[in-house]
Order: C-alpha cells, then sequence, then structure tokens
C-alpha cells in the first residue's frame, strides 16, 4: 500500500464516504477530511467525481462495484486505473482487488459479515491479497476485534456508524479507521 495513502487513513481515522454530489462538495470543504471513499457513479462520470476530489487534495478510493456501466471484470480495473486519478479501488470480489494491487492501486476488500458462513469466507479467501479489509456492518465491536486478531491487514470499520461511541467501540475493537455517509460523523 503506498505508505502516504496508509498514513493519511493513520492522520484522521474518519474516512467520508460519499453517494452523491451533495457530499463531494460536503468533503470538498472540510481540510482534515483526506481520505473519500467514492460509491457512486457512472462511466461516464466517474472520472470528474474523482477529479473534483483530487483537486482538493484528497485521497480518492472508487467502490468498483457501484460504479454504473462498468462490469466487474479486469477490464473495469484498469480503466479506473487508466482514465482516472483514483488512488484505489473497494470490491467485494477478490479477483478485482488482485487485479488492482498488480497495477499499483490501493485495494479495499469490502466484506458484509451477516452470518458465521460469511465470516468463515474471509478466512477462506485469506487477506494477503489486499491492503485493507472493509469490514460491514461497523457497529459489530466482537466481530472487529475477532477480525484483527486473525489478520495482520488494517481493519476499516463500515456501515452503520452514527455516534461517536460507534467509532469509539470501533477503533478499542481494533479498526484503524471507519467510514461513514454520514456527514455528522465526519465531524467527530
Amino acid at each position: 500500500m503506498k505508505q502516504e495513502f496508509y498514513d493519511a487513513v493513520m492522520e484522521n481515522p474518519v474516512i467520508a464516504a460519499v453517494k452523491d454530489d451533495a457530499g463531494v462538495e460536503a468533503c470538498i470543504q472540510k481540510e482534515d477530511i483526506r481520505v473519500i471513499f467514492v460509491l457512486y457513479g457512472e462511466i461516464v462520470t466517474i472520472a470528474d467525481i474523482v477529479e473534483r476530489l483530487k483537486a482538493a487534495g484528497k485521497f480518492v478510493v472508487v467502490h468498483l462495484d457501484l460504479i454504473g456501466g462498468l462490469a466487474v471484470r479486469e477490464e473495469a480495473v484498469r480503466f479506473v486505473k487508466c482514465y482516472t486519478k483514483a488512488d484505489g479501488i473497494i470490491s467485494t470480489k477478490p479477483d478485482m482487488i488482485k487485479c488492482a494491487k498488480e497495477l499499483g492501486l490501493c485495494t479495499v476488500f469490502r466484506i458484509f459479515v451477516i452470518d458465521s458462513k460469511a465470516l468463515g469466507s474471509m478466512s477462506h479467501h485469506g487477506t494477503d491479497f489486499v491492503d485493507l479489509v472493509e469490514v460491514l456492518p461497523g457497529i459489530m465491536p466482537r466481530i472487529i476485534r475477532q477480525i484483527s486478531q486473525k489478520t495482520s491487514v488494517p481493519i476499516i470499520a463500515g456501515g452503520l456508524i452514527s455516534e461517536k461511541g460507534d467509532v469509539i467501540q470501533a477503533l478499542d475493537a481494533g479498526a484503524v479507521a471507519i467510514s461513514t455517509t454520514n456527514q455528522s460523523v465526519w465531524e467527530m
């Protein structure tokens, strides 16, 4: 992982996740928010979204699986690398993460822990191929602790984080950061 990206995550453990243009504009105005997860866009708009955030000095990670018009295939990873200025990608697909790593992008492997089978699938895939793991929902400190004890990969807690207590519990459980679309949490 690029050291500069990791340092930005460690400096401010609140990662702003944006799902619309209003979220992008709010992030641009917040100097202390350094890392942005882009959770929306289309093949024709993603380069512009990334450019606006990069012009504001942000580290930008695009959720590949959520970009309209891009199939979750290696070609989509190459598109993000060649036609945007994104620093990295998020995906739930291990093959997309591996491809992004090969291309020099920062990688976030997103997992939804909805039951013990989902938790076990993380062990099945392993985490050696990824820079960061994002665990959703992020309001499960016991599960975050369990995952962080099983891997040396830094953990991000995401999803349903809405209060300062949620942030503190996730960080105390071993997460290095949290990600949220909740703008009131960005202020914490």
